[in-house]
């Protein structure tokens, strides 16, 4: 007679408790439940920036100048291209530091003591309040230039995102296996080829989420602007001279008891938060592993 053995896939071992499968499914559910919930507050602001911001909107906002108070008109193309201004002075201060930073204490000096210390200082820069980069800012650009201005407000958001993207870049750099590395050494790769050819190009993806994410930190930001670039209701001629931003003016028209300017801040506020969006999307689908 053939003896049987049981095993994992016999009817027996299969059976589950109703105990166990409530509880799995329970649990499960709540962890959706609890995910859904989160998305709450996110929707409920673009629903309320959209709902507010939307029926002013049109060409004559990108093109025009803010109205001055108790007037209806206008627009705010200067906070705009000077928010585009002071976001990319401040990208160009930071990405090549915060970049190859990452790439030396990952890739060359891992486990000495300046990473160790590289590594503490952005970390606790990441948890400095905003108004402090920005009144150091001010202290270090504004008062030795005596004028603010737009460098100055790229400095200050330069400051603020640096941590940011020197620490998503080491996870990226992390991220890249220690196989490729290995077999850029092994047919006679040196250390720079390897990581110019191998790692940085693995890596960018990851890389350009976390620039993205700084970006987004910078362009929302209002105390070191308010701080270091003041405002302007002029286009801006010179980074050497105040110059408006999307923040700085949303937190001014919404403190106005003028409701046309309340409105223009509700439609910046959409402006803002559109072109955070795309410019993630953007390049989410331009450094897709994919497209590479």
């Amino acid at each position: 007679m053939k003896s049987y053995q049981q095993n994992f896939f016999s009817g027996s071992v299969r059976k589950t408790s109703f105990l166990r499968l409530f509880r799995n499914r329970f649990l499960s559910g709540l962890c959706i439940a609890l995910s859904l919930l989160t998305l709450v507050p996110l929707f409920s602001i673009v629903i309320l920036v959209i709902r507010n911001g939307l029926p002013l909107l049109n060409l004559n906002l990108f093109t025009q100048l803010p109205p001055a108070p108790g007037l209806d008109g206008g627009g705010f193309g200067n906070a705009i291209l000077g928010t585009l201004v002071m976001v990319g002075i401040s990208l160009l201060l930071s990405v090549p530091l915060g970049v190859l930073s990452a790439i030396y204490i990952n890739e060359y000096a891992p486990v000495s003591a300046m990473a160790s210390a590289v590594r503490f200082v952005a970390k606790l820069l990441t948890g400095i309040p905003s108004i402090i980069c920005g009144v150091f800012a001010f202290a270090a650009v504004v008062m030795t230039s005596h004028h603010f201005s737009a460098i100055a407000g790229g400095v200050a958001l330069a400051i603020l995102i640096l941590p940011i993207i020197l620490l998503t870049t080491e996870q990226a750099l992390l991220g890249v296996s220690a196989a490729h590395r290995e077999a850029s050494f092994g047919v006679g790769a040196t250390p720079f080829q390897t990581i110019w050819r191998i790692v940085l190009p693995d890596a960018m993806p990851a890389i350009m989420t976390g620039i993205m994410l700084a970006v987004s930190r910078a362009a929302g930001e209002t105390a070191p602007v308010l701080f270091t670039a003041l405002f302007s209701q002029n286009w801006i001629r010179s980074v050497l001279e105040p110059t408006a931003s999307l923040s700085v003016l949303i937190y001014n028209f919404a403190s106005l008891p003028y409701a046309y300017h309340i409105k223009l801040a509700w439609s910046a506020s959409l402006v803002l938060v559109t072109l955070v969006t795309l410019t993630n999307i953007l390049a989410q689908v331009i450094f897709s592993p994919k497209h590479r």
